[in-house]
């Protein structure tokens, strides 16, 4: 049985995102855990908040095994854009995205 957490609008560009995420799929939980937590950036504290939250599902949901569970799937979608103008020169602008991700994490358990 799959179990998900799905974080959406986190204020961090998907591309950065991606970079972590590419190191804990199809590892277990608590292998995933110490990767995360020694991972430099912003982007290893929040995919962790992630983890934590769908390993709580699995626990309390649906009474899962907590030294069972490994990540099955990981993936990061661009959620929405924050645009913001730069002031330039003679009365004209620069568009500036400030990019949001969604990032959602779907736990199995391993026979």
């Amino acid at each position: 049985m799959e179990v998900k957490a799905v974080a959406k609008t986190v204020r961090m560009s998907p591309r950065k995102v991606r970079l972590v995420i590419d190191l804990i799929r199809g590892k277990s939980v608590g292998e995933a855990f110490s990767i995360l937590r020694f991972t430099p950036g912003k982007a290893g504290g929040l995919i962790e908040k992630v983890v934590k939250s769908a390993v709580a599902n699995a626990v309390n949901n649906n009474k899962m095994d907590k030294d069972s569970l490994y990540i099955k799937k990981a993936f990061v979608d661009e959620g929405v854009r924050l645009k913001r103008l730069l002031p330039r020169a003679k009365g004209s602008g620069n568009l500036i995205l400030k990019r949001t991700s969604n990032i959602t994490i779907v736990l199995d358990e391993r026979q």
